[in-house]
């Protein structure tokens, strides 16, 4: 099926910008929708943002917005998230995820990214 790589996290300070990437490959791509999830360490897997593959109709959780915003493009099959403002509480581990038409479920799933937030 498809597969998602995420880069771009590391150790950044509080007030920094990070920006992730999340590329598809192994197959002709046709997600419906687009994901980025985060788990803290003792915490439970949380949303972010949301991004529609076709009309770029986008969602954000209340924590990240305003401070983190999601696009993708089209020819490179990747999906970004561009983090600013951010704060320690936003260390965790990021996932990127893809939503199948056929499911309207989250099915694919990357392996994650580290980011730091630390003074």
């Amino acid at each position: 099926q498809v597969q998602l790589v995420e880069s771009g996290g590391g150790l950044v300070q509080p007030g920094g910008s990070l920006r992730l990437s999340c590329a598809a490959s192994g197959r002709t791509f046709s997600a419906y929708a687009m994901g980025w999830f985060r788990q803290a360490p003792g915490k439970e897997r949380e949303f972010v943002a949301q991004i529609l593959w076709s009309g770029g109709n986008t969602a954000y959780a209340d924590s990240v917005k305003g401070r983190f915003t999601v696009s993708r493009d089209n020819a490179k099959n990747t999906v970004y998230l561009q983090m600013n403002s951010l704060k320690p509480e936003d260390t965790a581990i990021y996932y990127c995820a893809a939503v199948s038409p056929s499911t309207r479920s989250y099915d694919y799933w990357g392996q994650g990214t580290q980011v730091t937030v630390s003074s």
